[in-house]
């Protein structure tokens, strides 16, 4: 296991803890391969129609689906390990670049991320949140992910589903307002949701599709067709 220091700093941050994601694929093999074989993620459970992961203190899973949409997911990574992480993915998947830069610096969030696709498509991201201030002096491996850090929430209007998520369980606005862009919740775990009218994704700047999935943490609901339903 690697050794990880959390400063009390840390602490500060909790409150929006995702235990699981759970997405959707036509290609469980495929999928597993890619995670499995590829990215090294620990793989707990596989049958015919559903895989797991596990990825630092939260579950990563797939579920068979024939149609789906593109989705978008984030990992936290250790705050100090956005080059090693880099190095690492580098030799694994092609790196989704911005404006030429495999490196994607949000000083407003205090943050640098990295993108790539899966067997999928979807658009997965490493991030590093200076503010979580988790300093890891190991080299970077998959075991070095923290947790699952953002799900992206595709609608035509932001303000319904901020409501909806408000109502389960008070969630501050991160980032954003609810108009184009919202960011919920903090620097441990973000639902990012967008106005497709109006934003498309980053770093591709393509066309940003609402897709469905299963969210079990803080917050437990099943958000399909760009509706929000409870887990009780």
């Amino acid at each position: 296991m690697p050794t990880i220091a959390i400063s009390f700093n840390f602490l500060l941050f909790l409150g929006m803890l995702i235990k699981q994601i759970i997405l959707y694929t036509n290609n469980i093999q495929r999928q597993k391969q890619f995670y499995a074989d590829i990215l090294d993620f620990e793989l707990v459970f596989s049958s015919n129609d559903r895989i797991d992961f596990n990825v630092g203190n939260s579950i990563l899973s797939f579920q068979y689906k024939a149609y789906f949409n593109a989705a978008h997911v984030a990992f936290n990574i250790p705050s100090n390990a956005i080059t090693q992480a880099l190095e690492w993915l580098q030799k694994k998947v092609v790196i989704l670049p911005y404006d030429k830069k495999l490196i994607s610096n949000f000083e407003s969030w205090n943050a640098q991320a990295i993108y790539f696709y899966d067997a999928d498509n979807n658009i997965m991201e490493f991030i590093a949140r200076k503010d979580l201030n988790v300093i890891s002096e190991d080299s970077f491996s998959s075991k070095s992910i923290l947790s699952i850090s953002e799900i992206g929430m595709v609608t035509n209007r932001i303000e319904p589903i901020y409501q909806s998520i408000k109502d389960m369980r008070d969630i501050p606005i991160y980032s954003g307002n609810l108009h184009r862009f919202c960011a919920l919740g903090n620097a441990e775990g973000l639902f990012i949701i967008i106005n497709k009218s109006q934003k498309k994704w980053y770093p591709t700047q393509e066309e940003a599709r609402t897709s469905d999935f299963i969210i079990k943490g803080d917050y437990n609901f099943c958000f399909e067709e760009g509706h929000i339903k409870e887990l009780l």
